[in-house]
């Protein structure tokens, strides 16, 4: 538990550093016939002012596809980061800022992440890595560790995960795959073997774009243990993590 609990606490760490950063001391020039300011970072905070073609801004901080800014007036407000594109430095080139543009979500090959939650009632933090066939279809390899409350063990995965395409920060995926699951009672009164047994699964998740390297996935398993007694047991998984993608 103090595993998972230190995991989780990474997770959240790594979210606040991706999620804002600062870009101090930047000041650009607008392109466009104007710049929308709004109250918050999102499309759903009001505009409160508008800056007019020729007009300079000065960049105070990002927060995935929002950009704070300040007015040569003194002025602040949030910008999306799809119009901030279309203004140019002083010296006229054009600005270019971090960010999940759509093309780097189709565009990379390779992803590893980090995650954590839960395996029949054990706690599970693992490690994932994929390369992507094409836009949509990744091949995919996962290493966990189980911490349950009278037994520890690994877990070992290979599998195909489809992404369905889609221009929203979050998108859904499924997958299939096989594996081992190796499983070690810790000592009781009865003395119980250790176990080594094959497994296939089927899932679903979700995954969200943070910035132009990084995105937030959820993700639940649902595992079939084929165990030498024929009698084969049905296990849920679900996991959140973190994952880089290049």
């Amino acid at each position: 538990m103090q595993r998972f609990r230190a995991l989780v606490c990474l997770l959240i760490g790594a979210f606040t550093a991706t999620c804002a950063w600062a870009v101090h001391d930047v000041t650009v020039v607008v392109h466009d016939p104007y710049l929308e300011l709004h109250s918050g970072p999102g499309r759903g905070f009001p505009v409160t002012q508008v800056v007019d073609r020729g007009e300079s801004v000065q960049l105070l901080r990002q927060r995935t596809d929002w950009i704070k800014v300040r007015t040569n007036r003194g002025r602040e407000g949030w910008v999306n980061r799809a119009q901030l594109e279309a203004t140019l430095t002083p010296e006229g080139e054009a600005v270019r800022l971090a960010g999940p543009a759509p093309d780097s979500r189709t565009s990379h090959r390779w992803e590893v992440g980090i995650g954590a939650g839960d395996f029949d009632g054990a706690d599970v933090l693992g490690v994932t890595g994929s390369f992507a066939l094409s836009e949509s279809l990744y091949v995919r390899a996962d290493v966990s560790q189980l911490f349950g409350s009278y037994s520890n063990g690994w877990l070992g995965t290979v599998g195909l995960a489809h992404a369905f395409p889609t221009l929203w920060r979050i998108t859904p995926f499924i997958g299939i795959g096989t594996g081992l699951v190796y499983v070690e009672p810790r000592t009781t009164l009865v003395q119980a073997r250790n176990r080594t047994d094959q497994v296939a699964y089927a899932g679903a998740g979700l995954r969200g774009y943070l910035s132009d390297r990084f995105l937030l996935q959820a993700e639940y398993r649902q595992f079939v243990v084929f165990t030498d007694t024929n009698d084969n047991e049905v296990v849920n998984e679900w996991t959140v993590g973190f994952t880089h993608f290049f």
